[in-house]
């Protein structure tokens, strides 16, 4: 699928540019093997924050153990990484649009590497807090960045698919971070499990500085010199807010749902062991890398983007509804459930692409960056939000010193995920369709 580079099947006439017209999208000297490695490459960066970024889910009675914190206090330390990443994300997809993808990839690398091994040895709250935000933004470069070089080596007819690929990837990383990564953290501790993922963001930071091409100097005359003038550009497009609105209300789910509460909300109310409930919680990051890849295939292929989303938010909605208001008893009922609701939320991949269609191709980063702060700020904001709503309810229970809260008070907190989708849902009809077509030309390379 990687070689097809035809146009999208019921495409409009090309008034718009197509994939040779669009300047942004130059593959220039790069063999297809050396672009392949590179998004191979970036692939593993978002799967590794996804790592960073579920972790805490499984070290929930260890870190509120040895932090002494509630569930409010627990949500905001799991927080401070979205809070960093949604706060840089307009900034890093600026920069990677002047200065491109690889010397901020693997320096960010080698910063979180540093951070993850402070995070680890942390003797308190606030230290630990302030390393697990340093995390958050280093960690921010790998989807802007690695779409980038999709961008710069990849024709535009493949970007959606390519989108999916990094979605699934990315989610596999979700997926490790629960289930598997649970038995490291009763075997060896949470502090010596951070020590291993410190190791590995420190090979990744060596090889992508050493596998991603450098920009050709036609690729850096197409991007404006004026990283502001983009940003006027891009957030001036209502279009650029409908899918950062989008991208919030159905990434709520996954990222504050599966991505920190439904562990302990499984094991305290439902009665699964920690591992059970992370393998039952890690089923929607399974089917959302599932799907997401064939998701992108199939609005290429159709040349639609805003019906595969409106679909999808409107289902996903209605199945999360129904795992945490009438939650099934049989666990494999509830995991095909939970299943569902990751290949519904999936559909959310087309909007990373169509936030791209509707801004200026030289703004591409800006535009993704964009979204992916409401993206990513939607577990900023969530995860605390229903921790709040938890200790409002708690009903002074406790049990090896942590907390634990009972059906109605995760059933409060939970509705306040149900708002947000249903807000989604409605931003999806508002979408303005592209037929799979950038809107915009890059702006013609100025003379030196």
């Amino acid at each position: 699928m990687i070689g097809w580079t035809g146009p999208c099947p019921g495409a409009s006439p090309p008034t718009w540019p197509t994939d040779q017209t669009v300047t942004h999208s130059i593959q220039g000297d790069v063999r297809r093997p050396v672009a392949v490695f590179a998004f191979a490459l970036g692939t593993l960066y978002f799967a590794y924050a996804f790592i960073q970024r579920v972790s805490p889910s499984v070290m929930t009675s260890e870190l509120m153990r040895d932090f002494e914190v509630g569930g409010t206090v627990l949500g905001i330390l799991s927080a401070f990484y979205f809070w960093s990443y949604a706060a840089v994300q307009l900034p890093v997809g600026m920069l990677t649009d002047r200065f491109g993808p690889r010397k901020l990839m693997s320096f960010a690398l080698a910063l979180c590497a540093l951070a993850t091994f402070g995070f680890a040895v942390s003797p308190s709250l606030l230290p630990a807090s302030l390393l697990r935000a340093v995390i958050g933004a280093s960690v921010a470069f790998a989807f802007v960045g690695t779409m980038a070089i999709a961008g710069y080596w990849f024709r535009h007819s493949q970007n959606a698919m390519l989108a999916g690929v990094l979605q699934c990837v990315g989610m596999l990383g979700a997926v490790f971070a629960q289930a598997p990564l649970r038995p490291v953290v009763e075997t060896i501790g949470w502090r010596s499990t951070m020590h291993i993922l410190a190791a590995i963001a420190a090979v990744l930071a060596i090889l992508i500085y050493l596998g991603v091409p450098k920009r050709t100097r036609n690729q850096r005359r197409t991007v404006s010199e004026n990283v502001l003038e983009g940003l006027k550009s891009v957030s001036s497009n209502l279009q650029s807010w409908l899918c950062a609105l989008i991208g919030f209300g159905m990434c709520a789910t996954m990222l504050a749902f599966s991505g920190l509460w439904a562990v302990p909300w499984l094991s305290t109310v439902h009665g699964f062991t920690p591992t059970e409930a992370a393998g039952i919680a890690s089923a929607q990051f399974l089917s959302w890398a599932l799907f997401a890849p064939a998701v992108g295939w199939i609005s290429d292929r159709i040349g639609r983007r805003n019906i595969l989303p409106q679909i999808g938010a409107a289902a996903y909605v209605s199945t999360f509804a129904v795992v945490v208001f009438q939650t099934p008893e049989n666990p494999f009922t509830l995991a095909a459930l939970i299943f569902l609701c990751g290949a519904f939320g999936s559909t959310v991949t087309v909007c990373f692409i169509v936030v791209r269609e509707h801004n200026n191709a030289a703004y591409a980063s800006t535009a993704l960056g964009l979204m992916n702060m409401f993206v990513v700020g939607s577990g900023a904001v969530m995860q605390p939000l229903i921790g709040w709503l938890l200790d409002l309810n708690w009903t002074g229970v406790l049990r090896d010193g942590a907390r634990i809260y009972d059906a109605g008070a995760y059933a409060t907190g939970f509705t306040s995920l149900v708002v947000v989708m249903t807000a989604a849902l409605a931003g999806t009809f508002f979408l303005k369709e592209t037929h799979c077509r950038p809107l915009h030309e890059a702006p013609e390379p100025s003379s030196d």
